[in-house]
């Protein structure tokens, strides 16, 4: 585990240093050239298939690459994933969660003997968690005779009151476990095929398993067998798949 933290420290200071840099190039660039700085934001959103997702425009997200928002929002998940526990091939944290009957419960309940169970972390705000929800709806139907799978719902990605983004939705950053329950049910109303439950207030699962803003898992007696990139850009439930495959 040791070499796993430090090999996930030297990356995030990477990746906050790549967000930093990327800011300041894009807000100068807006100003001296924003034909490029455009091109350059394009270029980051079709990674992330914000240019692919049909209810967006470049305008809706675009210049929000190089704002104060994006590197609050962008510095807290960094600052949170430090805390993450869950690594492959090690055992998987036991998160707490409550489901949207309002039952405390945990990650661990959801696990049964033998069979993997894939977990989906994500939110309503953000937007290429929810453009892949049918990729992982095909996941569940595809794969249900041989793996479990659970969405946890986490704080938002894209709130209102954060980072946000046009013609998005319109959800501000949950306040107590009634926020977060309401926009969970968002969720379950397009039907995931699977449980949702959401985090707790303190974030420690998605703490625990540095999912913010998005991640995948899947696990299988009490292990990590799978651990995803974080998202958006390493968000691909494409992995998944080719992963369970190999266990059918």
């Amino acid at each position: 585990m040791l070499l796993q933290k430090l090999a996930m420290y030297l990356s995030t200071a990477g990746l906050f240093c790549f967000m930093i840099t990327l800011n300041v190039v894009l807000w100068i660039l807006n100003i001296v050239a924003p034909a490029l700085a455009k091109k350059i934001a394009l270029k980051m959103g079709e990674k992330a298939t914000m240019t692919q997702n049909p209810l967006f425009k470049y305008e809706d997200w675009g210049l929000t690459f190089a704002s104060t928002a994006l590197v609050k929002t962008a510095s807290r998940h960094m600052w949170l994933s430090l805390g993450q526990e869950a690594f492959a091939g090690l055992e998987a944290p036991d998160s707490p969660v409550v489901t949207m009957e309002r039952k405390r419960s945990s990650i661990g309940e959801f696990m049964k003997a033998n069979r993997p169970l894939v977990l989906n972390f994500g939110s309503c705000t953000c937007p290429p968690f929810m453009f892949k929800l049918e990729e992982f709806k095909q996941l569940v139907r595809d794969f249900s005779d041989v793996a479990d799978f659970l969405v946890v719902y986490i704080a938002e990605a894209h709130s209102t009151d954060g980072w946000a983004f046009k013609n998005n939705f319109d959800i501000n950053q949950h306040r107590n476990l009634e926020d977060r329950l309401s926009a969970a049910q968002i969720l379950v109303q397009k039907d995931p095929l699977c449980p949702v439950v959401v985090d707790g207030m303190n974030n420690s699962c998605a703490i625990k398993y540095g999912a913010l803003p998005e991640r995948l898992y899947v696990l299988q007696a009490g292990k990590v067998l799978y651990k995803g990139a974080v998202g958006p850009w390493g968000y691909d439930p494409q992995e998944v798949r080719s992963y369970l495959e190999k266990m059918k």
